[in-house]
């Protein structure tokens, strides 16, 4: 399967958004949990998640407080602000808008021959 460069762009962050907007997580766990809902799929290594998180952040789409993890090591654990639950809807209103498109395409295709 494809590597997590190959998401389209943007996808990454709302994974991420999407994923803590439940319950605070630390960087691993963030990835752990794409990892486990994708089956697998998905797997998000420190090099793209990490300026992604920075990048939210400054967005002011989460907010980021140190904590101790399960192992009791210092982390940074995100959770969603406020402004980043209503960029969460709106992305995923826009996803849905784009996959029932891509969708459409994509079994029209079959129907028609190609010139």
């Amino acid at each position: 399967m494809g590597k997590p460069t190959d998401l389209v762009q943007g996808t990454l962050d709302v994974l991420i958004l999407k994923t803590i907007a439940l319950q605070p997580m630390h960087g691993w766990g963030i990835a752990q949990r794409i990892r486990q809902l994708s089956n697998d799929v998905l797997q998000v290594n420190q090099g793209a998640l990490y300026p992604a998180l920075h990048r939210l952040e400054q967005q002011g789409w989460i907010e980021a407080e140190w904590g101790e993890s399960d192992n009791h090591r210092r982390a940074k654990y995100y959770s969603l602000s406020k402004d980043g639950a209503r960029h969460l809807r709106e992305q995923k209103a826009k996803w849905e808008r784009l996959s029932v498109a891509i969708d459409l395409v994509l079994e029209g295709s079959s129907d028609h021959a190609l010139v």
